[in-house]
């Protein structure tokens, strides 16, 4: 087996560079843009803007570009947070240097398209990354229940952290920015819960491996999305897949399932968490009941409308760390173990 490595602990004055391999930001949210860097001014550490992070559209450069970009963000940074997630991130894939930016020891942090990134980078290097916080979602208040992001990424190697289930999620529509409420208070305002597939409690424990369902499902079958060889090699102790939806109604969710299922990404899976999602149901088929027809015969537990995905908050998953989640009436804990 091999160890999984953490990258260098993130400190107060530390560089985070800020590139956008997937999509930039366009001139009307640079006033959000501009909140979130300096929220993370106050919180001592030096952000840095790269070039392509105001560059609005579909994407901000070519591939060969944002590739070499993101590259170097690398370089001597305690971080790299993009701004956000978007459309084609898998483009880089064949042009980046993985072994070269798990040299960096640098945390890469990210969500929705950036998964595409993050999972490829730990299942071909064996280094952890962040799943969970994009800059531009820097100004909101977390709920008391969860971790911010620089604080999980604060931590050492042997290090364990713990979170516990939010109370409350995002149901109303978004705002414009100078009205969106930021205090967690207003802006999760509908209750939300943990659930498991078979209503019973839940105990699982496992390495942590995933990200966002429409990206990470494009890989499955090549050597980027291999979680079954990312198994064999670094967790023992079986897998925890987590998995959310940006979106896709539950006909489209059943058949990605299927396909990372046929792809063997469940086979060393001791648990699956599903994210909750404010994705419609569609043909008479419901969310849930595409989780019942893609894993509910595998015998393992299943918990969903965990807090991850894009029905805030988000909980941040360090893809490689030992989890222990538990689930009993709705109200469930996880523990990750930055263990190697």
């Amino acid at each position: 087996m091999v160890a999984v490595r953490y990258p260098k602990p993130l400190r107060r004055g530390d560089r985070i560079e800020v590139p956008a391999p997937s999509m930039g930001v366009p001139d009307t949210l640079l006033a959000r843009l501009q909140a979130a860097t300096d929220n993370l001014r106050q919180r001592g550490f030096d952000p840095r803007l790269r070039p392509h992070a105001t560059i609005g559209g579909l994407t901000p450069a070519s591939a060969q570009e944002r590739a070499e970009d993101l590259g170097a963000a690398f370089a001597g940074a305690g971080a790299v947070l993009p701004p956000w997630g978007g459309e084609l991130a898998i483009e880089l894939i064949e042009y980046l240097d993985w072994d070269a930016i798990a040299d960096a020891e640098t945390w890469f942090v990210g969500w929705s398209d950036i998964s595409t990134l993050l999972l490829p980078l730990t299942i071909l290097t064996g280094v952890a990354t962040l799943h969970g916080a994009n800059l531009m979602d820097e100004p909101w208040e977390l709920p008391t229940q969860f971790k911010r992001w620089t604080q999980v990424v604060g931590l050492a190697g042997g290090d364990s952290f713990s979170q516990s289930s939010a109370p409350h999620r995002r149901s109303r529509a978004w705002v414009d920015w100078e009205d969106e409420p930021l205090d967690r208070k207003s802006a999760y305002e509908a209750p939300t819960k943990w659930q498991s597939l078979d209503g019973r409690p839940v105990s699982m424990q496992g390495r942590l491996i995933g990200g966002c369902l429409e990206t990470v499902s494009l890989l499955a079958g090549s050597r980027f999305g291999d979680v079954p060889g990312f198994a064999q090699r670094h967790a023992p102790e079986g897998l925890i897949v987590y998995l959310e939806s940006a979106g896709s109604d539950a006909p489209s969710v059943l058949r990605m399932l299927w396909s990372l299922r046929l792809a063997g990404r469940f086979q060393q899976a001791s648990g699956i968490v599903i994210g909750r999602s404010s994705s419609h149901d569609a043909n008479g088929l419901s969310q849930v009941e595409a989780l019942y027809r893609a894993v509910g015969d595998l015998g393992i537990p299943v918990i969903y409308d965990f807090d991850i995905g894009h029905q805030p908050p988000q909980m941040p998953l360090v893809n490689g760390a030992l989890a222990d989640i538990r689930l009993s009436d709705g109200f469930g804990m996880i523990t990750q173990h930055l263990t190697t």
